[in-house]
Formats: structure tokens, C-alpha cells, sequence
């Protein structure tokens, strides 16, 4: 007897575990919008395995499964109406701040406030102190109105920029949507679009619609909960974190066709199952409208008759300002020039006294900056690039100018939202400009001065060999020769005038210009005057040995020209790829750009670029 008992014990418990199995899994939500990709919400039991899919019968692959209760991005958006005055707003900020302080360690928060307009309290941090801080100095706004639809737009455009593997948005309100710029249904595409699942709280109250609220959970994956008073929302809180840690988000690309209808099924072994029959969007039906661009002022304002008027008057004034300065500094000018000539010199030198006064500052920050890094080694070297590169400026006004640079792209990089990593890189970019510039010039002028140097050793011969002396000779150069020799010769020539010797001069001007075919010549007139002999044999000979040392480097330029070209591709090759790519797949390079892991890689990259850059140029490369 008691084994016939047993085993219609065991029967019963066989036949019900499916039914309780069933009852404890379900599909909360499906979003086909971002087809062909799915995306399936599932509420299975504490602590189960990842359910499995099947769609239409048939095994699913590539599915990312991700639970809520562990890593994840959440975005507490809380309403700060005129409604919720008092008590209200007490016992939401009250509960907030618990559902905060009992977060995962992984879980990155963001705290939303919304009343006649939406703004984001913090960024998403994994720390509680940002969002603590926020809910605890959190008021009652002073504008009627509830922006409830804008504040799901802005939770949004947050989560799709984290690249967490759940995006949830808790949103808390007693009211309905009275001063949204966004839709209902632009709302649900922004929320679906950054894969968020939307879990609404409805306090009831007089003006109090659930059924905007309950429709946008349902679409999102998300649950509506309600409560009779604000005093039941730290529980509600707590239930809702509890549901979170039982929640899956399935996300798998679909094999069906745009039109067919989808029956998909979440089961759990030795709980049960759950089905879900949904019918794919098709083409050229967008699911999605598209979410309203930022505005500072409400649409109430745009439609309104007066703002066209008002427009016109602000332009109108604005028009005539710029004409009157204009006109003005036009005018200014005009008059300065007439009187210019007419003025006395005291009356001259304070006009120049006058236009100079706005300098004295910088030039006094110039002056203490020069003197502060004078004896600093990189600063001696930059000031020789600028003497170099023959530019009327000093080493301070170029370093200032790259971190003036530097700044400037980093504040607009910031604030077009650019990854933190390419701001660092476009801030380098940009302060390193101005010394590629005056690099460039440099290298420009001494090129020029080493074409111009085998005629010029040839005339200072000549001179020689017609019985003028080396100054003469030199002076026949600043006479006939172009810049930039002539303008170097020149200041050798009033250098020795003031008494400096002409070695000493002229071993100044190889220093100061940088060109080693100079300073090779250089040191064999030195030479040469110690020992003796005739100089302008000596010339002729090394304008010779020059001219031969200048083709031997354009013959050796001319057969490593392909070697360069390949560096040149193989090192600007990643940054054209990278660039191409980001633009046209944002989504796909994201998490290069905005994970820890990506900037990890993106710098081993750019060790690896410069690695191969110095071994390239080494290659190619030729020191004679």
C-alpha cells in the first residue's frame, strides 16, 4: 500500500513541476526593431542557468545572454514635479538612495531628475557617493510641468553609450507627460534602440494615467509596478531588485524574413518553458521614430506665433551690431591713417605707447617664462628650432602657442563628445602642430642654404682669386647672394664689426643654421687659415667635394623613395582603416573607444606604430 502511494506521490510531483515550471518563467518583452537582431526579455527563477531559445521549433545560435541582478547600467529617473512636493519627494528620494547604497559592485548608476524639463544629475559610476550626492540635494522644481517622456530620451542616450551588458531604466512619477518635447513613441524607439529594459512606478494619485506607463514596460522588456502611496516605494524598490537578479535579456540575430511570424520559446531544463508568438517587422517600416534633437526651449514655444517675430528682431539686431563695428573699425583706421602724418612725435609715440599697452602683460609672462627655463635643455633646443627656422618669435610665445592649441581642441573635443582617448590624442595632435610647423621651416631654410652653398663657395674663390680679402669676400656673398645666405653672412660681417673674431662668428653660424655641409666647410677654413696655404684653391676644392656630397644624397633619396613611400602607407594605413570604420559602424569600434580594454589596445597599437615607424625610417635612412 504505501508504495502505490509512493508512486502516485511521484506521479502528482511529475506532473506538476511543469505547471509550477511555467508559472515561474516568462517572456516579459520582445523588440524586433533593431531587426535582424532580437531581443527577449526572460524572468526565470533565482539562481537558474541561462535559458535556452528555440524559434519556430528549431535550435537559435549566436545569443548573448546577459542578467540584469549582475553587471549592468542603471538610470534612476526620478520625478521631481510640483506634484510630488512634500512628503512625496521625501520618501522617492529616500528610496532611491536604498536602492542605491544596495547595489551591485559592478552596477554603474546614473541619476536623472525630471520636471518641466529633464537633466542628468551624474555620469554613470560604478561609486554610490556621485548619486547619493545628487538624490540628497534633490528638489521640487520650480516650473510646473512633467517632462516624463524627455527623461526616457536623455536616460537613453546615456545607456547607448555604455557598453555594461544590461541597460535598465527605473523610473519613478505620479503624474502624466504635460511638457515633453519627445513623444510617447519616440521614447519607446530611444529606449529600444539603447537595448534598455524600462521598469515604471506609477504613485496613484488624482491626475495619475497607468496606461502610457504600463505599455512603455511592456515594450521595453521591462515590468509596471504601482503603488497607493510614496511610503511603499523602498519595498517596491527592493522587489524590483529582486526581479532584476532573476531577469535575462536574449539577444540572438533571427533567421526569418521581414513579414514572417515568430514563435519563440524560453525553457529552463527541469523548469519549464515559455512562449512568445511575434510577427517580424518588414522592410521600409521603420518601428522607430526618430528621437527629437536636443532644443532649449519646449515645442510649445516653437509653435508659438510670436517666436518667428521675436526671431527676426534678435537677427535684425545682430546684423546691425556687426555693422556698426564694422563700420567703426573701418572708420577708426581710416581716420588714424589721415592724421598719422600730421601728428607730432610725442603725440606719435603715445599712439604706439597706447597699442603696445595691451601687450605689456603677455610680454611680461613671456619675459618671466624665458627666464624661469633658461637654463632647461629643451628649451635652449626650441629656441634654437625657432632661430633656425628664422621666425620672429621666442621659445615662451611657441610654447604657449602649443599649450594654448592643445587646450582649445581638448574643450572642443569634450564637448562634442568625443572619446576621452582620441581628445588625449587630438590634444597632442594639436600642441605638437606648432613645433612640426617651425620644424618644417627649418628643415626648409637649410635645405635652401645647402643649394645655395656650392655657388656660394665658388663666389667668396672668385673674390679670392681677384685679390680681395676673406671679409670681401664674404660681403661680395651678402651683395649678390639671395636669403637665406646672404641675411646669415650678413650678421657674421656686423658681428665682427662690433669686435667678435671671424672664426668665432662664423662657428656661431653653422651652429645657429644646422647645416653639416656648412659646418664640414667651416672647419676646413679653419684649418686652412691656421696652417696656411691658398684659400681659394681651398674653396674651390670643397665646392666641389659639396656639390658630389649633394648628388650622392639625391642619388640615395631617389633609391630609397619606394621604401619610404611603403612606410608612409603602412604607418597611416591603421589611422585611415580606423577613422573609415568609425564613421561608418559606430556601434561595431565603440568598445574600442570607450572600454578600458580598447584604450588598452589602441595604445599597444600606437607602441607598436612607433616601433615600426623608427625601424622604417632606420631602413630607408642613409648618414653620409
Amino acid at each position: 500500500m504505501s508504495r502505490v502511494l509512493l508512486a502516485l506521490a511521484a506521479a502528482a510531483l511529475a506532473f506538476a513541476a511543469p505547471a509550477f515550471g511555467a508559472a515561474n518563467i516568462r517572456i516579459a518583452g520582445v523588440d524586433t526593431s533593431a531587426y535582424p537582431e532580437v531581443r527577449i526579455t526572460v524572468v526565470a527563477p533565482s539562481n537558474s542557468a541561462v535559458p535556452g531559445l528555440t524559434e519556430n521549433g528549431g535550435p537559435v545560435f549566436g545569443v548573448h545572454a546577459a542578467n540584469l541582478g549582475r553587471a549592468k547600467s542603471v538610470v534612476l529617473a526620478v520625478d521631481r514635479s510640483q506634484s510630488m512636493a512634500g512628503v512625496p519627494i521625501g520618501d522617492a528620494i529616500a528610496a532611491a538612495r536604498a536602492f542605491v547604497a544596495a547595489k551591485g559592485t559592478a552596477d554603474r548608476i546614473e541619476v536623472v531628475a525630471f520636471g518641466r524639463s529633464a537633466l542628468a544629475l551624474t555620469r554613470f559610476s560604478s561609486s554610490t557617493i556621485d548619486a547619493d550626492v545628487a538624490l540628497r540635494q534633490l528638489d521640487v522644481d520650480r516650473r510646473s510641468g512633467t517632462a516624463l517622456w524627455d527623461a526616457i530620451v536623455v536616460a537613453a542616450r546615456g545607456l547607448a553609450r555604455e557598453d555594461s551588458p544590461g541597460h535598465v531604466i527605473l523610473v519613478v512619477t505620479d503624474g502624466q507627460d504635460v511638457s515633453s518635447s519627445a513623444s510617447f513613441e519616440q521614447a519607446v524607439a530611444a529606449a529600444q534602440s539603447a537595448r534598455a529594459a524600462v521598469y515604471t512606478v506609477g504613485i496613484a494619485g488624482p491626475s495619475f494615467t497607468p496606461d502610457p506607463l504600463r505599455e512603455l514596460a511592456a515594450r521595453t522588456g521591462g515590468e509596471y509596478r504601482q503603488v497607493s502611496s510614496t511610503a511603499q516605494l523602498a519595498s517596491l524598490y527592493a522587489s524590483i531588485s529582486q526581479t532584476l537578479s532573476r531577469t535575462w535579456q536574449l539577444r540572438y540575430p533571427t533567421s526569418a524574413r521581414p513579414g514572417d511570424q515568430l514563435r519563440v520559446t524560453a525553457s529552463i531544463a527541469g523548469l519549464g518553458s515559455a512562449t512568445r508568438e511575434i510577427a517580424v517587422p518588414k522592410l521600409g517600416v521603420s518601428t522607430q521614430p526618430s528621437a527629437p534633437a536636443a532644443s532649449v526651449l519646449p515645442a510649445s514655444a516653437w509653435r508659438s506665433n510670436v517666436t518667428p517675430v521675436v526671431l527676426a528682431l534678435v537677427v535684425g539686431l545682430l546684423l546691425l551690431l556687426a555693422s556698426a563695428f564694422v563700420i567703426a573699425a573701418r572708420g577708426g583706421n581710416w581716420l588714424a591713417a589721415r592724421l598719422e602724418p600730421h601728428l607730432g612725435p610725442s603725440q606719435r609715440r603715445r599712439r604706439k605707447r597706447g597699442r603696445g599697452a595691451g601687450r605689456a602683460a603677455l610680454q611680461r609672462i613671456f619675459a618671466a617664462t624665458e627666464q624661469a627655463f633658461a637654463n632647461v635643455k629643451q628649451f635652449k633646443a626650441l629656441q634654437g628650432l625657432i632661430t633656425r627656422a628664422d621666425l620672429p618669435l621666442l621659445a615662451a610665445e611657441l610654447l604657449y602657442a602649443c599649450i594654448g592649441i592643445a587646450v582649445i581642441l581638448g574643450l572642443l573635443g569634450t564637448a562634442a563628445g568625443v572619446p576621452a582617448v582620441l581628445v588625449f590624442a587630438l590634444m597632442l595632435v594639436g600642441g605638437a602642430a606648432p613645433i612640426v610647423w617651425a620644424s618644417m621651416k627649418a628643415a626648409k631654410r637649410i635645405k635652401a642654404f645647402d643649394n645655395q652653398l656650392p655657388d656660394i663657395l665658388i663666389t667668396i674663390a672668385a673674390s679670392l682669386k681677384a685679390g680681395h680679402s676673406f671679409r670681401h669676400a664674404l660681403q661680395a656673398v651678402v651683395d649678390e647672394g639671395a636669403e637665406p645666405a646672404a641675411k646669415e653672412f650678413k650678421r657674421v660681417l656686423t658681428e665682427t664689426r662690433l669686435g667678435r673674431p671671424m672664426d668665432e662668428a662664423l662657428a656661431e653660424m653653422s651652429t645657429r643654421i644646422g647645416s653639416k655641409n656648412l659646418t664640414f666647410v667651416l672647419n676646413a677654413v679653419t684649418i686652412q687659415r691656421q696652417i696656411g696655404g691658398s684659400l681659394a684653391g681651398l674653396f674651390d676644392m670643397v665646392a666641389d667635394t659639396v656639390r658630389q656630397r649633394q648628388q650622392f644624397a639625391r642619388k640615395v633619396r631617389s633609391l630609397t623613395a619606394t621604401g619610404r613611400l611603403s612606410a608612409y602607407v603602412l604607418i597611416g594605413l591603421p589611422f585611415v582603416i580606423a577613422l573609415a570604420v568609425t564613421v561608418l559602424n559606430q556601434s561595431y569600434m565603440r568598445p574600442l573607444w570607450t572600454t578600458a580594454l580598447g584604450h588598452e589596445l589602441v595604445g599597444a597599437g600606437m607602441v607598436m606604430l612607433a616601433t615600426g615607424s623608427v625601424i622604417l625610417k632606420r631602413i630607408v635612412s642613409f648618414k653620409g
